[in-house]
């Protein structure tokens, strides 16, 4: 499975961003999704998830609000709106997967299988 991440950019806080996630594969539609980011001397966190019909939904409590993720399987692809952005949001998003089949989303990194390259995303105040 191959994911690429795009969509980041430079922004001013209180701007918005869109990020994008396209996938390779046809299992798309059977896989969760998520979205994590790591800023440099940091762990990887853990941001937001998706259910792979994309009816269930799980976020960080620091962007709860303010960013929101979506799916469209036709086109294979997640995405993650960010609103209000801060400049604690200053980071390279990374999204994943985790193997078709398994229904449940999940904030622990150990739980997706494959890892798209990143995007940086920078937020001036």
């Amino acid at each position: 499975v191959q994911l690429q991440a795009s969509g980041g950019g430079l922004v001013q806080a209180g701007g918005s961003l869109r990020l994008s996630c396209a996938a390779s594969e046809r299992t798309f539609s059977r896989s969760v999704m998520g979205w994590f980011r790591q800023t440099p001397g940091k762990e990887r966190e853990f941001v937001g998830s998706i259910s792979a019909s994309g009816y269930s939904t799980l976020y960080a409590d620091s962007v709860k609000g303010r960013f929101t993720i979506s799916r469209d399987n036709a086109k294979t692809t997640m995405y993650l709106q960010m609103n209000s952005l801060k400049p604690e949001d200053t980071a390279v998003y990374y999204c994943a997967t985790r193997r078709a089949g398994f229904s449940v989303v999940a904030a622990n990194e150990g739980a997706y299988d494959y890892w798209g390259q990143g995007t940086l995303v920078t937020v001036s105040s």
